[in-house]
């Protein structure tokens, strides 16, 4: 019975947080539109913001409220999900061809972005130093967005997007209020979730970290999953590849970043030598599959979806093994 209460608020909380969010980014991106945003820069700035949204309320609550590893663990398990799990089920629905030019350009950033990531966490401590070095990336990082958003009229992505916003037109003042109440039961549903993921963890004897790789990862990825498969669906390739990796770079850099900025932290040491090699051999696998060689085009096709969902699976039984090992 004492864990029926917290359970039941994890449970409410991450329905809330799905719903929440998807409201949140249609009325973030109809807004946008009505206020002659170029629909390129809608994709790659407020999409990318608005799916990393429950990351960043998840994870500033929880390093607000003295547990900073379930943040770290919330951001990196939701790009371990993202990459492995998201992706592969969506190239499995179907296959990614990636043709806008400027996602191979953010597939090498990514890379760089892990590779600082792994750099700054080499001491086994995110400081608040490191985290202001993240946050000053990430901002250059959006600096660089709106420029090319401004400028790349004739990209894919751009296209993708203007298409999907003008199936579904919002008017204004609906728009609004799908972005206001979004962010208020986003926050809400976001407090209800950090707690019941806390209670469980302190009750079952599981660190903070775990709990963030795990449930917390695979909830707040939730939107990502939806939006993702839908495009694919669509023939919106790029739309799908462009959720993940925005969303990727927003979790790296902007949400560890603002909660190491709150609350300084001391890592475990399977940060170093578990979650953050999966993560970035991840990285290298995506950037292998969709930059393309050779004069093949970028793609992740369904055998490439197998070997990610692979992983993933791999990964999550390792986590787990070796969780069962220390309770």
């Amino acid at each position: 019975m004492t864990l029926l209460l917290p359970s039941i608020a994890l449970l409410t909380g991450l329905a809330l947080l799905v719903w929440s969010a998807d409201q949140f980014v249609d009325g973030a991106s109809a807004t946008a539109i009505h206020f002659s945003m170029p629909p390129l820069l809608v994709g790659m700035v407020i999409v990318g913001f608005g799916t990393s949204a429950p990351e960043m309320v998840v994870s500033t609550l929880a390093a607000s409220q003295g547990n900073p590893a379930l943040a770290l663990g919330n951001a990196w398990g939701s790009n371990i999900v993202n990459t492995a799990f998201i992706l592969g089920v969506t190239a499995l629905v179907s296959p990614i061809l990636v043709r806008s030019v400027i996602l191979r350009k953010e597939l090498p950033i990514l890379m760089g972005v892990m590779a600082l990531a792994g750099f700054l966490v080499w001491d086994s401590a995110i400081s608040r130093v490191d985290a202001w070095v993240l946050l000053i990336v990430f901002f250059g990082l959006m600096g660089w967005s709106i420029w090319e958003g401004m400028r790349g009229k004739n990209d894919a992505l751009g296209k993708e997007t203007e298409a999907s916003l003008s199936a579904k037109p919002m008017p204004l003042p609906k728009a609004l209020v799908a972005l206001g109440i979004g962010l208020a039961v986003l926050v809400g549903s976001s407090q209800l979730l950090v707690w019941g993921a806390v209670t469980i963890a302190q009750s079952l004897g599981v660190s903070d970290l775990v709990i963030g790789l795990t449930v917390l990862a695979v909830g707040t990825s939730l939107p990502e999953l939806a939006s993702c498969v839908a495009a694919a669906r669509k023939g919106e390739h790029d739309i799908a590849l462009g959720n993940v990796l925005g969303s990727n770079l927003f979790n790296t850099l902007a949400v560890v970043g603002l909660a190491g900025a709150i609350s300084p932290m001391a890592l475990e040491p399977e940060v170093l030598t578990r979650d953050w090699p999966v993560m970035a051999g991840l990285t290298v696998l995506l950037f292998v599959f969709g930059w393309g060689f050779r004069g093949r085009q970028g793609r992740i096709n369904r055998v490439e979806a197998s070997i990610l969902l692979s992983a993933y699976v791999a990964y999550t039984a390792w986590l787990l093994v070796t969780t069962a090992q220390t309770i």
